[in-house]
């Protein structure tokens, strides 16, 4: 990962998960416990950071929202992106509280993204990092990004492009025309199941 970037121990990443598990839980099911104390607050987790949340339920995706850029200190990220990835992703339905207790959680914190430079088709798959490199694409007013996640789904790098075009509903071989603005990001990735 980029030097400058923070690099979260296990444990509080399972706190972030946690965070994220506690705040859909919250508005599913009411007020129980107490309200956050920022003086509880970890020092890491009040610089601003990308950050997604991810749910899966039985192992398929049943959520995934986050910001790239950090606008929002991490705690509050994890907060947001928990809510929206339960009830505002707009490819499934709201969180059910029955479906409360089947979804895994999974929160991923990135790095800041960097351009990727590449003179053709040829030196942009070169160039890329199966299992490393998160990647986002540009083109007009289109836009999408893939966490490296993805590529345990997506490993061929030709693939991996023509999904993410088409998440960016652009045609699926627009990365061949070579005039894509890409770049790429690291994660540290945590679930629930995590050993600590």
């Amino acid at each position: 990962m980029k030097k400058d970037s923070i690099l979260l121990t296990p444990a509080q990443g399972r706190k972030l998960v946690k965070l994220a598990r506690d705040t859909i839980r919250k508005r599913l099911f009411g007020g129980v416990g107490k309200e956050d104390d920022k003086g509880e607050i970890e020092p890491e987790f009040l610089k601003k950071q990308g950050v997604f949340v991810t749910l899966h339920k039985r192992g398929e995706l049943r959520g995934c929202i986050g910001h790239i850029i950090g606008h929002l200190p991490l705690w509050e990220g994890v907060r947001e992106n928990a809510l929206n990835a339960a009830f505002s992703d707009p490819r499934f339905m709201p969180l059910s509280p029955e479906e409360f207790e089947d979804i895994d959680i999974e929160v991923s914190v990135l790095t800041e993204p960097v351009p990727l430079i590449y003179g053709s088709v040829e030196e942009l798959l070169d160039k890329l990092r199966p299992g490393r490199d998160g990647v986002i694409i540009k083109k007009g007013g289109h836009q999408a990004t893939f966490l490296p996640q993805v590529w345990q789904q997506l490993p061929d790098k030709e693939s991996f492009l023509s999904h993410l075009c088409i998440k960016a509903s652009l045609p699926p071989n627009e990365w061949k025309k070579g005039d894509l603005e890409v770049y790429t990001y690291e994660v540290q990735s945590f679930s629930e199941d995590d050993p600590l």
